[in-house]
């Protein structure tokens, strides 16, 4: 094969990623933006979520700065370029991921205690903590490709932090936040979240047929 069809190979790929990062890029500037600007400026109908998150401060500042980190870093680390030149600094925002992760998940759960949304926060966190241990653990086994696909479902249940809240801006999912609606919300965020990376994952497998005798087929 000749070496002026390798860049042809790759497109699609490069492609493809440049389009996931960009949408993720614009989901979280549109949450951003139509949540926490909003919440900022005393939108309405945020006023009484305001005033929780006020009095809820001392842990909802450590959340959502161990979130931020979590979704800042993703990208970077997830980036191959980078990892091979810098890899010491690769594995240092991997530590500090993983800090981040289950900051963000023990803090989350106490802001959620005594709440309705308990059980989908309690769920959303757990799954949080399983990918990323998952990830880590690979990593230290030196598991690289195993380490990588934990680190795509790992990374998928942090951005339903922003996900989960592209709806916000509808009132009747809004008026609905307080209560058990919002748990079950939450938990189908964080499933179809994993069962996408699971496809994307396993896209290759799922639509390339395999060629062998007819004993080794269903």
């Amino acid at each position: 094969m000749s070496t002026s069809t390798m860049p042809a190979l790759k497109a699609p790929g490069s492609r493809f990623r440049i389009v996931l990062w960009a949408s993720l890029g614009l989901t979280t500037l549109f949450v951003f933006i139509t949540s926490e600007v909003l919440l900022i400026a005393d939108y309405p109908m945020y006023h009484a979520y305001r005033l929780q998150v006020i009095a809820d401060r001392h842990l909802l500042i450590p959340h959502a700065l161990a979130g931020t980190f979590a979704l800042l870093i993703g990208p970077v680390n997830f980036s191959t370029r980078i990892r091979q030149r810098y890899l010491q600094l690769h594995r240092t925002l991997g530590l500090i991921y993983v800090i981040s992760v289950f900051v963000g998940s023990f803090t989350g759960i106490a802001l959620a205690a005594g709440r309705p949304g308990l059980p989908g926060t309690s769920m959303q966190a757990a799954a949080w903590m399983v990918c990323t241990t998952a990830a880590f653990i690979a990593a230290r086994n030196r598991q690289i490709a195993v380490h990588r696909q934990w680190m795509a479902r790992s990374y998928a249940v942090t951005f339903t932090f922003v996900s989960s809240r592209v709806l916000n801006l509808w009132p009747r999912y809004w008026s609905h936040l307080g209560d058990s609606f919002a748990a079950v919300g939450v938990i189908a965020f964080t499933l179809a979240s994993l069962l996408i990376v699971e496809i994307g994952l396993n896209w290759r497998e799922l639509t390339t047929r395999r060629e062998g005798s007819s004993a080794g087929r269903l």
